[in-house]
């Protein structure tokens, strides 16, 4: 068996330290229930899912060891949780949607093809955001064009461009946390990016 991490955030805990829990919360609350959505896609069930999450860490903080970071665990238990929830709200979904395709993993090109030439070569490369005020970049529109591009995404890339670019998981622990190969999960971000810089593009057009 592999030795406990140190883990400062996991300590404080354990010591019953109020204040650390409430800067778990502060850091993670928003990761998680958008990783919540990838699973259940309406926001009031996300946030039971994260709200048993969160109970769950609470009731289970004795019993974790420190095998990984704090961190993996509680969004282990968020992905647990959710897909849980998933299969039972999935009993009452209607009888067409068993029909709806989430092809993350499809062989769809990831990029427009009229970009290119009949070289494979780029016709016309992604527009350059140099000449676009970084006040519109940054602005809160901005930010919610992001988060709605997100939430279009099929859920394989969905969970997966949240726990990388929003939660901030290193590649090796969101293959881990959703037991898919490396090249699966390059595959699936880089798709997930791709869409979103285009969504992006077409709104700072």
């Amino acid at each position: 068996m592999g030795e406990s991490i140190n883990d400062p955030d996991r300590d404080a805990l354990k010591a019953g330290d109020e204040a650390a829990f409430q800067s778990l919360i502060q850091r993670y609350h928003g990761p998680m229930l958008r990783l919540a959505m990838t699973y259940v896609g309406d926001r009031g069930v996300a946030e039971d899912v994260v709200q048993e999450a969160w109970l769950t860490c609470v009731r289970s903080l004795d019993r974790f060891e420190g095998r990984s970071s704090l961190k993996t665990w509680i969004f282990g238990i968020v992905i647990n949780v959710a897909r849980s929830r998933r299969r039972k709200e999935s009993r009452i979904l209607p009888f067409a949607s068993f029909w709806r395709r989430d092809d993350s993993d499809s062989h769809r090109p990831t990029v427009d093809q009229s970009r290119f030439g009949s070289d494979g070569m780029w016709r016309s490369g992604p527009p350059s955001w140099d000449n676009i005020p970084e006040s519109k970049v940054l602005a809160d529109e901005t930010v919610q064009q992001v988060r709605a591009a997100i939430e279009a995404l099929p859920a394989k890339q969905r969970e997966v461009i949240v726990l990388r670019d929003v939660a901030g998981f290193e590649p090796g622990e969101v293959s881990a946390l959703l037991g898919i190969s490396p090249a699966s999960e390059r595959v699936r971000l880089h798709r997930a990016r791709a869409a979103v810089r285009k969504a992006l593009e077409e709104y700072l057009r």
